[in-house]
Formats: structure tokens, C-alpha cells, sequence
């Protein structure tokens, strides 16, 4: 690790351009470990890196520290060019997005994730799928390089650990609470940070709502599945986290699917479950993920996708 962070340090000193992107559509880990990592080269290297996204940022993310410095990747100047760039929490190759240019045009890649990839993009990998949120590879560099850090930093750190447990709901590991410790002495304060993130709006609350009450069940109650159509997603504003939550809250749910119909035959897919791994499932629909919270992007219309779900977990 120390000999990573090293050659990281190089880069980013040998660098006269730094851009760093997560996945398309952001969430609060890829959005705020990247606006972390954008303020740690600024701190202690005095360089301004561009944060660069593609697709929907949740409104409930509009008030994280320094929201407001991340581009939209259109809006980029044109003949944009970086020799360093920073993948965080990309997930997979083919969640650039717009980004994707960027990275292939860099002279070196670097990705910090913690997400299972078998297609490697970066020159430098800073991965580790244990950890729950890609902040804390962020934070353990940080400790690695002794690097200074601020307020926004920690609160961004802290931010992304909150949104990616789904405030702690989903820790497997006792080191997330460790880090969380860490920066509540730093100077997080984690009430008002959570109260940062209720900032959704009416039309989104209903929609969630609104797919909650119309979800199916089968396997005996063991399996819950909802769908969202194109008109209400465009409403959604997000992955439709709150609806996941919401569905393995009822007793007796062990496997919950969100099935999202981002456009015509062009269906998003969000598997979570209890204990039992079911990132096999997303990957044999061209996704993947974690062993309990796992996706996949299929071109096929919606209730096919839904009867292939169905198909897919019998024998669960």
C-alpha cells in the first residue's frame, strides 16, 4: 500500500492536469469521495482537479460540500485533456459514461473502488471490496501520505460512508465503524450531516411511495419486486435506495428487486438481500456488484425483465 501511495503521490506532483469522475449517475459515495479527493490535491499539493460527472445527480446530494465544483461532462471547455486521471467507485468499464473519452485520452489512470471488476481500467489500483464505501480506500491513503485534511474533507469522507451503508444499516465489517470514529474526532457531526441529505423533492417522495404500495410478492412473501415505469422514473431522482430500504424492512422479505424502466426496453436493475449473496444473479444478466446489493442495465422491455427475474430466483 505504502508503495501505491508513492507513486500516486509522483503522479499527482508530475501532473499539470488532474480530473477525477465516478460512476454514471452518481451517488453519494462516487460524488463525495471524488469532491474529497478533488479538495485533499488541492490542500496539500495547491493543484485544482475537475470533478467530472455524467447523468443524474440526486437532489438530495445538492448540499454536500462543494456540490457545486462538480462538471457535468458536456459542459467540459472544448479540446478538454488530462495526463492524471481518478476513477472512484466506477464499478465497471462500462459505467464512464461520458467520462469514458477522458480516460481513454489520459496519459495515467488511477482507480480507487471497491467494487468487483474483472476489467481493469487503471494503471495504479487502489481496490479493496471489503471495504463499504470507497471513502474509506480514500481515507486510508490520506493516513498512508499523512496528508492534510479540512472540514469539508471529512464531512464528504463521513457523507459517503453514511449514504453507501445506508446509515450503517448494511456494515459487515467492524473497520467502517472504525473510520466513522476517526472522523466524529475530526470534527463530523453525524446528525447534520444526514440532515444535509432530506432535501428531496415532493414529486420524488411520491413516486417512491407510490412504487412501494404497488409491489409484488412471491416466493411466500420471501421475494419482493417493484417496478417503476419511465414516466414515474424520470420522477425518481435517484436509485430508488429509499425503496429498497423500505420492501426489506417488511417482515419475512429476504430478496428485494427494483426494476427501473430508464426508456423503452432499456431496464435498470437493483437486487438487494439479507444474507444471501445474490450478485450471481446480477451478473448472469450482464451486471454485478456486492454479494448482497448487486445490479445490471438490460435492453429488453420491462416485463420480460420482470419474468426473468421471477425465473431467476426460484429455487432460492
Amino acid at each position: 500500500m505504502k508503495k501505491k501511495v508513492q507513486v500516486f503521490i509522483e503522479k499527482i506532483k508530475n501532473a499539470k492536469s488532474i480530473a477525477i469522475s465516478g460512476h454514471k449517475n452518481l451517488d453519494g459515495d462516487a460524488l463525495c469521495s471524488a469532491l474529497a479527493l478533488m479538495k485533499i490535491i488541492e490542500l496539500n499539493f495547491g493543484k485544482k482537479a475537475t470533478v467530472i460527472y455524467d447523468g443524474n445527480v440526486p437532489r438530495e446530494l445538492d448540499n454536500v460540500p462543494l456540490r457545486k465544483e462538480a462538471v457535468f461532462y458536456k459542459n467540459l471547455p472544448e479540446n478538454s485533456n488530462y495526463d492524471l486521471y481518478i476513477l472512484v467507485d466506477y464499478g465497471t468499464r462500462k459505467h464512464l459514461g461520458g467520462a469514458e473519452k477522458y480516460v481513454n485520452a489520459a496519459d495515467f489512470v488511477v482507480e480507487i473502488d471497491h467494487h468487483f471488476n474483472d476489467d481493469i481500467v487503471g494503471n495504479l489500483c487502489f481496490d479493496d471490496e471489503e471495504k463499504a464505501a470507497t471513502s474509506q480506500i480514500i481515507y486510508d491513503i490520506v493516513r498512508d501520505a499523512d496528508f492534510n485534511i479540512d472540514q469539508d474533507i471529512v464531512d464528504l469522507l463521513m457523507l459517503a460512508i453514511i449514504t453507501d451503508t445506508g446509515n450503517f444499516k448494511f456494515v459487515r465489517h467492524s473497520d467502517v465503524f472504525k473510520d466513522a470514529a476517526k472522523l466524529l474526532e475530526a470534527g463530523a457531526d453525524i446528525p447534520r450531516l444526514v440532515n444535509l441529505l432530506n432535501n428531496k423533492d415532493k414529486k420524488t417522495v411520491l413516486v417512491e411511495s407510490k412504487v412501494v404500495s404497488e409491489a409484488e410478492f412471491f416466493m411466500k412473501g420471501r421475494l419482493a419486486l417493484a417496478t417503476i415505469s419511465h414516466e414515474d422514473y424520470k420522477k425518481l431522482d435517484g436509485r430508488g435506495e429509499i425503496v429498497l430500504s423500505l420492501l426489506a424492512q417488511i417482515h419475512g422479505v429476504q430478496y428485494v428487486v427494483l426494476l427501473k424502466e430508464h426508456k423503452e426496453n432499456l431496464i435498470g436493475i437493483s437486487i438487494r438481500s439479507r444474507e444471501i449473496p445474490i450478485n450471481k444473479i446480477a451478473e448472469s444478466m450482464g451486471g454485478g456488484g456486492h454479494m448482497c446489493a448487486a445490479g445490471a442495465v438490460i435492453e429488453d422491455s420491462l416485463q420480460n425483465v420482470r419474468d426473468k427475474i421471477i425465473n431467476a430466483f426460484k429455487g432460492m
